[in-house]
This record gives structure tokens, sequence and C-alpha cells, in this order.
């Protein structure tokens, strides 16, 4: 996928959700993944011509695991003019060590959103920006059938109430292998995650879920995401 193909998925998410105002400030969240740092690329070509002038800041939440990185992700950031901060916690220690957690990454996402959301409203920040593409919306979609027994994922634009803050998912109509291309093609320096649980979550199995059906199924994928975008699901914004 060339970057030009990636700016247009983007736009049409957020115009079609209304995701940036003008003025706006929004925080990237960088976990150092693929999908991360294509957003980062995405929303920095698009502050140059969309008409709603925004900022950007690009935060990452160091989790304290050894051997993360960060290096290429500075320098990127320097390149595509994006400030970068690093937040350092010991929230890696606390889950794994202290509390020796058995089913770690729900209390790790809660604490590392928290470190995240925290940051961006320190560095005035009114809008978070993740990177979940389509597959993630369809994968969550099956978690929630299958452990919640209800049609129902993330909502492309949420807000924040407690924070005062509004989560946008800008990459909603982009594929994963479009950002696998991506990735290798612009060559993204990619900061492997240390963390121990890392491939051993349910979300991994919803992965390889979706990816047997859509093997047995070609376009099933596809089918499930205009299902999601037809369905009138709770949280989500009228269009």
């Amino acid at each position: 996928m060339k970057l030009q193909q990636l700016l247009s998925y983007t736009r049409k998410a957020v115009d079609t959700y209304h995701m940036i105002n003008k003025g706006d400030k929004i925080a990237v969240g960088i976990s150092g993944g693929k999908d991360s740092l294509t957003l980062l690329y995405a929303l920095s070509g698009l502050r140059r011509f969309y008409p709603n002038h925004f900022d950007l800041e690009a935060i990452t939440v160091d989790l304290g695991f050894d051997g993360f990185d960060l290096t290429g992700i500075q320098e990127l950031c320097k390149k595509l003019d994006v400030p970068y901060t690093i937040v350092k916690t010991d929230i890696g220690h606390i889950i794994f060590e202290d509390r020796k957690e058995k089913n770690p990454c729900s209390l790790c996402a809660k604490m590392r959103k928290g470190a995240f959301n925290e940051k961006a409203k320190a560095l005035g920040c009114n809008k978070l920006a993740y990177g979940h593409h389509k597959d993630d919306l369809v994968e969550t979609m099956l978690l929630s059938l299958i452990f919640e027994g209800r049609f129902h994922t993330f909502s492309p634009v949420t807000y924040l109430d407690r924070m005062d803050i509004t989560l946008i998912r800008p990459l909603m109509y982009v594929d994963e292998a479009d950002i696998v291309g991506f990735m290798h093609k612009y060559q993204l320096p990619v900061a492997k995650s240390p963390c121990p649980a890392n491939g051993f979550t349910k979300r991994e199995y919803a992965k390889n879920l979706a990816a047997q059906l859509n093997r047995e199924h070609p376009g099933a994928v596809d089918r499930m995401f205009s299902a999601i975008l037809s369905a009138d699901i709770s949280g989500w914004p009228k269009i």
C-alpha cells in the first residue's frame, strides 16, 4: 500500500465519522508496532492538506521491560515533525512481579491507557488516536459474540467523559494486510514488544479465527465488517 492510498482510507474515516475538528490537538498512541506507526504516518500526511487544521503529539507508554528500543521511532517522529514523548512506568514490574497476574492483559491495558490519557491531557490534547484497523474491529466483534453473547465492537469515535477527551480510530477502513505492506514499503522502525504475554491472548485467538474463516470462506472478514457498519451498534455515532 502506498502513502496516497493510506491517506485516502484515513480521510474517508475522518470525514465519515467527523473525527477531526479545526484546532484539535491529537495524541497518537505509539505502541511501537506497525499499526501505530502507520497511523502516525497517516495523520502526519493528512495534517499537510486537511481543511481542519490540527496538531499532533506522539506518545509511547514504556512499560519498563528491558530491550524496548525506541531509537528508530524517535528518528521517525523527528522526520515527520511530530513531537514525541516517552512516558516511563513500572507497569510491567507491577503486573508480572509484584502482582503476578495470571491474566495480565486487562489490568495492563487499563494502567497503560491511564498513563497515556494523563500525559495527553498534560500536553494539552483534546483527542486521542489509536491505530485500530478493519481486522481489529472484526476480531473485537468475534470476541464479543463468543465471550459476551452480543454483537458489539468498539466505536470509531468515543467521548471519554471522565477525562473530557475524545478517542478516534482513523485506520478503521484499512486492512491489516495493507498495513503489513506499508510497513515493508516504508521500512517502519517497528519496536517489538518484549511483554511475556505477547501472542498468548484472547485477541490472538480471535485473530487466528478470523484468518481461518477468511481462508475457508474468502471475503468473510469484509462481509463481517460490512455487517458492523450497517448494524445499529450501541455507542456508535450516527452518520
